[in-house]
């Protein structure tokens, strides 16, 4: 039996999730369809779009990304507590930025509230929609559902677009999220559709190196990299250590059949501890896997152990 989403993201085990949006049948999101010849590479654009405004609106960020063919990866870290510092009115002006403002909320904008009922109906309406703004399903919703609507209505035909609903893991350690951003930036390259990383469109690991080259990261809707700085809210590496890092797993993707590297390992990998073998295993197939949890095996026995304990069940392991 499937698990629902609620009991796949805890909060308490991570705020960092990976999650994957197929299309159904022979749909495609983007490319260029062999049977058909036609082409649909601008609804790449719609789903870039449509990530940079949704990082204005829930306090989920984007860590990395990567738009393919007929499904998308994004690795994405869930601020709760950005979403319970917003005022209400904070929390009003970005839900009603994205869904229609119902009635009364336009009254109590409009200071026209006078009765505790209305008050009170305010009230969880906001909190409502203040616990929407870090809810991974809700956030997963807004993109396909706008995406599902705009690709039928030029497709001009109706029904389901994307297979089921999205694919999610829990990225238990700093190895595990490390390894799945370079699996969704890698992705272009695997399939053979981008030979270098900077000419991998449509991906995190391009919309950073751009950035870097233009000396311009005000406009990224990407979580920054921090290093080392504490209390800094960002990603724990380095950025050019990071680009260093997917540059030289490319590499071993495409040496690998020799067999020997002849690049020296960056400094990153050095300090994650995995050897090269090890690390060219998980950033190839991490994120064909169908586990919920990623990640070392006592930081998933630990995050097993807070779940089964949330609902009650015994937890030796």
């Amino acid at each position: 039996m499937a698990t629902p989403r609620k009991q796949q993201v805890c909060l308490d085990n991570t705020p960092y999730y990976h999650c994957v949006s197929r299309c159904v049948r022979r749909g495609f999101l983007c490319g260029e369809d062999p049977s058909t010849k036609k082409s649909y590479q601008h609804r790449r654009g719609w789903i870039e779009s449509k990530l940079k405004q949704l990082t204005r609106c829930f306090t989920i960020d984007i860590c990395s990304y990567a738009v393919m063919s007929n499904h998308y990866h994004l690795i994405v870290h869930i601020d709760k507590d950005a979403a319970l510092a917003l005022s209400d009115h904070e929390v009003i002006q970005r839900w009603t930025s994205l869904y229609r403002t119902p009635f009364i909320i336009k009254r109590l904008l409009n200071k026209q509230i006078k009765t505790k009922a209305e008050r009170a109906l305010c009230k969880m309406t906001v909190k409502l929609w203040r616990e929407r703004l870090y809810d991974l399903s809700w956030f997963m919703r807004t993109i396909n559902l706008d995406i599902a609507r705009r690709s039928n209505k030029e497709d001009q035909c109706t029904g389901h677009f994307w297979e089921g609903r999205y694919h999610c893991q829990s990225l238990l350690c700093t190895k595990a999220l490390l390894a799945m951003m370079i699996y969704a930036d890698l992705n272009p390259i695997r399939a053979g559709i981008a030979t270098l990383p900077e000419n991998s469109k449509y991906t995190s690991i391009f919309t950073r190196i751009h950035a870097l080259k233009n000396m311009d990261q005000s406009d990224s809707f990407l979580m920054p990299f921090v290093g080392d700085k504490a209390k800094v809210k960002g990603l724990p590496f380095s950025l050019l250590d990071y680009i260093k890092l997917v540059d030289w797993s490319g590499r071993l993707i495409k040496r690998k059949g020799s067999g020997f590297i002849t690049e020296n390992t960056p400094p990153l990998l050095s300090r994650v501890q995995i050897s090269p073998d090890k690390w060219y295993s998980i950033c190839t197939t991490l994120g064909t896997r169908k586990a919920r949890l990623v990640g070392s095996d006592s930081a998933i026995r630990r995050a097993l152990k807070r779940s089964f304990k949330t609902r009650g069940w015994s937890t030796k392991l």
